[in-house]
């Protein structure tokens, strides 16, 4: 499994349509996806602008090649582009230890 993380600058005052727009973008773009497994939002507590996405797909190439190379991934950033305030980070991630 494949942890891809975004991290993502929004003006605080758009902070619920944001949230809905990460929810409907999801549903409609990235939730048909192949292996996409699940997601979550993360809002900062210190700085209420600040997000982190992550979203955990079966294999890399699912993210990078099934998705952002297809007509779903344009319909995901008309959601949620128009809230960035700069391009996200976004950085892909394997599992290395889980606590029992």
């Amino acid at each position: 499994m494949i942890l891809e993380i975004v991290d993502i600058s929004i003006d605080p005052a758009k902070k619920t349509d944001f949230e809905k727009a990460v929810a409907n973008g999801i549903a409609d773009a990235i939730a048909p996806a192949k292996g996409f497994r699940g997601y979550k939002l993360n809002a900062g507590i210190e700085k209420p602008g600040r997000y982190i996405l992550m979203i955990y797909w079966d294999t890399l190439e699912n993210h990078t090649v099934d998705f952002r190379e297809s007509e779903a991934f344009p319909r995901w950033r008309g959601h949620v582009g128009p809230f960035f305030l700069a391009p996200p980070t976004v950085e892909h991630f394997t599992l290395a230890h889980k606590s029992e």
